[in-house]
């Protein structure tokens, strides 16, 4: 059982953050090679998070839950990753301009 949480305003603040970075990954989710670049912080907060996690349950700090838990967000960090090298990458002017026009 966890213990009682002592200071509030870093639970609540985990939290807003947690759900703040939900939203980041809807946005990338729905237009992937316009928030190409967000898809970097993504997977360095997948990895942050997935890593200590893993180092935690070799030092016997967490439990087999939580590692099974990390490797998810480590996969799906991974998956940022991959998506990051194969997104299509054009000119922004190529993007605006119509298609099958000649710039």
């Amino acid at each position: 059982s966890p213990p009682a949480i002592t200071h509030p305003e870093f639970f609540y603040g985990f939290v807003g953050v947690a759900l703040a970075w939900q939203f980041m990954f809807m946005l990338i989710a729905m237009d992937p090679a316009r928030f190409r670049l967000a898809m970097v912080p993504s997977a360095l907060e997948k990895l942050a998070f997935g890593g200590a996690v893993v180092v935690l349950f070799f030092l016997g700090r967490v439990d087999i839950a939580a590692l099974a838990l990390s490797l998810v967000d480590l996969t799906i960090g991974a998956l940022f990753a991959v998506a990051f090298v194969v997104t299509n990458v054009e000119p922004r002017s190529a993007r605006l301009s119509p298609q099958g026009a000649e710039s």
